[in-house]
C-alpha cells in the first residue's frame, strides 16, 4: 500500500481538539450521552440492549440495523446496505474496491483529505474546484469535460465539508445522470444530510437515483454519534456490495455489536434526533449571524446550507494562519485554517477557515472569540 500524506487536519485535531476550551470549528452536530440515547429505545431494543452477547457480529453488520439503514431510503432493501466502521473505513475499501492503477477519477474539492489523498494513492485524479466567488457553485460543464475514457468515479460530497453549500436539484439530478449514462461510479458522500435548516434544499440520495451510484453516510455528523463509529455504503449493486464485504475481512471484519445496537436504537429514533439537532443550528446560527456582523471589516460570512461547518473568509491583514493560531493559543477557541484544506488538485481559496455551528451554547466561545479581537485592535 503506498504511503499515504499526514492528514492535516487529524493532525491538527489531535494536538488541540482536546485542550482547546472552545471547540468552534466541531465538524458534527452536538451528541446525547448513552442514557439519553437509551431512553430513546422501544421496548424490544432495550431488551435488545441488556441481553446482547459481545460476540463478533456480521461483516456486513447487524441484519436489523442495516433494515434500518434501508429505510432511510425510498427505493433500497437491507441487502443494499453494507456497514462499516465510520464513513473512513468505507471511503477507503470502496476506492480500493472501484479503482486500479490504470484507471481515473474526478473528485470535488475542497473536501475532506482523504477524498482525495486515497483515490491519489491508487491512479490519476482530477479535481474540480467548488466556485468560491459563486456561492460555491458546483461547474458540472467542467466536470464533464474532465472526464477520459478510464474514468471510473466521480466523488462527491454535499452537503460539502467544509463549505456546507448544496447544488440546486436540477444540478444534483443532471450530475447523477452523467456518471450513470457515461457508466462511472457516482461515490457520493451525504454524511451531513438531514440537519438541513431549509428542508426543500435537501438532496435525494444518490443510491436511490441510480442503481449503480454509492451513497456513503454515518451516524458521526448530522445524529452526533461519532463515538458509535457506525457507517455505510448504500448500493443497488449487490455484487459490488459482495467485493466491499470482502475487502472489509481484511480492515475491521466487523462493526462493534454494542455499536450497532444503539446505532439501531439511534435509527430508530432517526426524527428526534435529526430535529433535535435541526433546532440547535436553528438557534446558533443568528448567534454567528451577529457576531459575524459585528466585524464586517474582518469576516465574509454565511451559514451552511447544508450540514453544521461552513467555509467563512477571513479579511484581516495578518491572514488566516496568524488568526485561527493566535486564538487557539490566547483565547482557546479553536478553528480550522484554511492550509489544512490545501489540495494537490486544485487551488483552494487561502484566506477561510472552518467554523461549526451544531454543537450547543456556542455563546462563551463567540465571546471568548470578540474579546479576543478587542484586545487586538
Amino acid at each position: 500500500m503506498p504511503t499515504l500524506p499526514e492528514f492535516r487536519l487529524e493532525s491538527y485535531f489531535s494536538t488541540w481538539e482536546f485542550v482547546a476550551r472552545y471547540h468552534l470549528t466541531a465538524s458534527d452536530a452536538q451528541t446525547v450521552t448513552k442514557a439519553e440515547l437509551l431512553a430513546m429505545a422501544s421496548d424490544e431494543d432495550r431488551a435488545r440492549w441488556e441481553n446482547m452477547d459481545l460476540g463478533y457480529g456480521e461483516t456486513y453488520g447487524l441484519p436489523e440495523l442495516r433494515a434500518a439503514i434501508a429505510g432511510t431510503y425510498d427505493h433500497l432493501e437491507a441487502e443494499d446496505v453494507i456497514c462499516f466502521a465510520g464513513a473512513e473505513e468505507a471511503l477507503n475499501l470502496a476506492m480500493h474496491v472501484l479503482l486500479d492503477a490504470s484507471d481515473h477519477a474526478i473528485v470535488i474539492t475542497p473536501n475532506y483529505q482523504a477524498a482525495e489523498t486515497i483515490p491519489l494513492s491508487i491512479c490519476e485524479v482530477t479535481g474540480i474546484a467548488l466556485d468560491p466567488d459563486g456561492d460555491w457553485r458546483l461547474d458540472v460543464d467542467a466536470l464533464e469535460a474532465a472526464i477520459r475514457p478510464n474514468t471510473k468515479v466521480i466523488s462527491v460530497n454535499f452537503p460539502n465539508n467544509p463549505t456546507g453549500t448544496i447544488p440546486g436539484k436540477a444540478t444534483w439530478d443532471r450530475l447523477v445522470r452523467l456518471a450513470a449514462d457515461r457508466g462511472i461510479r457516482l461515490f457520493s458522500d451525504e454524511v451531513y444530510r438531514g440537519v438541513e435548516l431549509d428542508r426543500e434544499a435537501t438532496l435525494t440520495q444518490a443510491a436511490d437515483l441510480s442503481d449503480t451510484a454509492l451513497s456513503l453516510n454515518v451516524l458521526s455528523k448530522a445524529y452526533g454519534l461519532g463515538g458509535l463509529r457506525i457507517g455505510w455504503i448504500a448500493c443497488r449493486d449487490r455484487a459490488l456490495l459482495q467485493r466491499l464485504e470482502r475487502a472489509k475481512h481484511y480492515a475491521s471484519i466487523c462493526n462493534s455489536t454494542l455499536s450497532e445496537v444503539l446505532g439501531l436504537i439511534a435509527l430508530n429514533a432517526k426524527e428526534r434526533l435529526l430535529e433535535r439537532n435541526r433546532e440547535i443550528i436553528a438557534e446558533n446560527v443568528p448567534q454567528f449571524d451577529a457576531f459575524f456582523a459585528s466585524y464586517p471589516d474582518l469576516f465574509e460570512w454565511q451559514p451552511p446550507k447544508g450540514g453544521c461547518v461552513t467555509f467563512p473568509r477571513y479579511l484581516g491583514e495578518d491572514g488566516v494562519e496568524a488568526m485561527c493560531a493566535g486564538l487557539v493559543a490566547e483565547a482557546g477557541v479553536l478553528l480550522l485554517p484554511a492550509s489544512l484544506y490545501v489540495s494537490e488538485l486544485t487551488p483552494v481559496p487561502t484566506d477561510r477557515f472552518r467554523v461549526g455551528v451544531g454543537r450547543s451554547d456556542p455563546k462563551a466561545a463567540l465571546g471568548a472569540w470578540a474579546d479576543w479581537i478587542e484586545q487586538r485592535q
